[in-house]
């Protein structure tokens, strides 16, 4: 484990919108103000504890500074940040490039909340560590307590999330479960249950045959021929329910699947080998 301090810069917009300014700093503007504000990002990090084991960690606070911009209408553009992180037990400072892919929503339109997304999740720079070669993955954003592949930012305020990310071996997967969603809205069925599973590795994760097992019998899901995942990707496998930004991915039982008193969900690969499990509640095995 590493104590590490983390600060970043936006280095670069293309193409660049109208009125940018603040590159070199923590804090990018762009837009001529209609009644508020420019639009921009700011990247706040701070001091972590960090595990060279595909742990993720939080890498700093993203906020999109979100107003009705002159010419904003569905225009799309890239933005760079350089993530310094500074690794405290030999005072040395490693540079981590990210790119931001933003799309300014047309204001009056069906879905005037702006997206950001990461096209590539993998830093291109990697540090040594103990002879072994690591990379910085964003794994995703943390909103409202959940983390969520894209972030959406609603008009006329500052939106933030926490950046989530691991430092993973070079040209490795590494796909695990992250999360189980128990006790389900969904009275009855549960249907909106579900498991989420990531590719918190630099390479991508072909899962194609593996099979995710509930410890009752029966209780297991195969996925289909061509499934891989994408460095920094997430899936859900929902109890009932489609989901086409998670995958799509369900189980198609009429009744619940996880135990709300307690269980443990394991990842098996094509050898039937236990690649991940996740365990919750006081009733787990």
């Amino acid at each position: 484990m590493s104590t590490v301090t983390t600060s970043g810069t936006w280095t670069a917009v293309s193409p660049a919108p109208p009125n940018l300014s603040g590159l070199s700093t923590d804090h990018v503007s762009w837009g001529v103000p209609v009644g508020g504000g420019k639009s921009g990002y700011v990247f706040a990090g701070g001091t972590i504890e960090v595990k060279a084991d595909g742990s993720e960690f939080t890498l700093g606070t993203f906020t999109h500074q979100n107003f009705p911009i002159q010419g904003g209408a569905d225009n799309r553009f890239d933005v760079d940040l350089a993530v310094r992180i500074r690794f405290e037990e030999d005072d040395t400072d490693r540079d981590f490039g990210f790119r931001f892919h933003h799309f300014e929503t047309p204001n009056d339109g069906p879905t005037p909340d702006d997206e950001v997304d990461l096209p590539t999740r993998v830093s291109p720079e990697s540090v040594t560590i103990d002879g072994e070669e690591y990379a910085v993955v964003i794994t995703g954003f943390k909103q409202n307590g959940q983390i969520v592949n894209k972030f959406i930012s609603p008009e006329n305020g500052a939106n933030s999330a926490h950046i989530v990310a691991a430092l993973s071996r070079v040209g490795a997967p590494d796909v695990v479960i992250a999360d189980i969603h128990y006790k389900g809205a969904v009275k009855r069925t549960q249907a909106d249950e579900y498991v989420e599973i990531v590719n918190r590795g630099t390479a991508p994760g072909d899962i194609s045959g593996w099979t995710l097992f509930a410890d009752d019998p029966g209780q297991n899901f195969a996925f289909p021929p061509n499934t891989v995942l994408q460095p920094g990707q997430r899936i859900r496998i929902y109890t009932n329910e489609v989901h086409p930004e998670w995958g799509g991915y369900l189980y198609g039982s009429g009744r619940p699947l996880w135990n709300d008193k307690g269980d443990t969900a394991r990842l098996r690969d094509t050898d039937d080998t236990v690649v991940s499990d996740y365990s919750y509640g006081a009733g787990a095995p």
